[in-house]
């Protein structure tokens, strides 16, 4: 049992769990648009998301701390700089034209940690409402524009539906990250529940959800797609009612991160 929990620690730590997300909703795109399943670019966004998370979470603390680093989180130091190297190899294998779409959600992403505001103090990540919007912005525009690009296809309005729905759908998905790090935050950190309070920020999360849901009917015509949805949906509404500043350990890290992860489970399914 200790060596089960050592491992989805890790597997949580380590940023594999929301890269495996992130890789479940460019590869929902992928179904919704029937677009050819490019592997190439599927393996360079895994690894990117796992370096990129990894950076953001322990680029300070290895700075600070870099001679007493936990065991843990030297192995983690090492996994994540294997994933840096494949994602280097995947980007040669990439065209070009692919690397300079990515580059401004890459640099998104580096600005999220790395402090560049108020003389070098504060990052993207220390402005409350501009937090949740950058991230959702990086996945958004990687899980669906990215690939659309990636094909060469032509952008329909369904795709732009999709871009605002995947934008909505993070922001969700964020949001009991949110809740839970309300005890955790700086009073200077005013994120959405610190702002509106826990109950205000479940209720904007249900409209969101709502709009996501009209979204969806607006996108696509296949009634399986639909249903796959509507699953997700009662899912991640289920989770978000349930989520409190005093939630376990895994609610947030593994169950609500395993929304996109169970609703490309079930477009196969279907």
């Amino acid at each position: 049992m200790k060596f089960f929990k050592t491992v989805i620690d890790f597997y949580i730590n380590a940023s594999i769990h929301v890269a495996l997300a992130v890789y479940a909703l460019l590869r929902i795109t992928e179904i919704y648009f029937e677009i050819p399943h490019n592997e190439l670019l599927d393996w360079f966004v895994f690894f990117a998301t796992i370096t990129g998370y990894n950076f953001v979470k322990y680029a300070g603390i290895a700075k600070l701390h870099h001679r007493s680093l936990t065991k843990n989180l030297q192995v983690t130091q090492v996994f994540s700089l294997i994933c840096f190297l494949l994602m280097c190899y995947f980007a040669w294998l990439l065209p070009l034209r692919i690397l300079l779409f990515f580059t401004p959600f890459g640099l998104l992403t580096f600005l999220y940690a790395v402090p560049f505001l108020s003389g070098f103090q504060k990052n993207l990540r220390s402005i409350g409402y501009l937090k949740i919007i950058v991230v959702a912005i990086v996945w958004a525009g990687t899980t669906v524009l990215l690939p659309i690009y990636a094909n060469e296809s032509f952008f329909t309005s369904e795709m732009y539906l999709m871009l605002i729905q995947r934008f909505l759908l993070v922001m969700i998905l964020i949001l009991p990250f949110d809740i839970r790090d309300v005890q955790y935050d700086a009073i200077s950190l005013q994120t959405i529940p610190k702002k509106i309070g826990v109950e205000n920020t479940k209720k904007f999360g249900y409209v969101l959800l709502l709009l996501c849901l009209v979204l969806e009917f607006m996108i696509s015509p296949n009634s399986y797609f639909r249903m796959a949805f509507l699953g997700m949906f009662f899912l991640l509404l289920f989770l978000l009612m349930r989520a409190q500043v005093n939630q376990s350990k895994y609610y947030s890290s593994f169950w609500v991160e395993a929304v996109p992860v169970l609703w490309l489970f079930l477009l196969f399914l279907l």
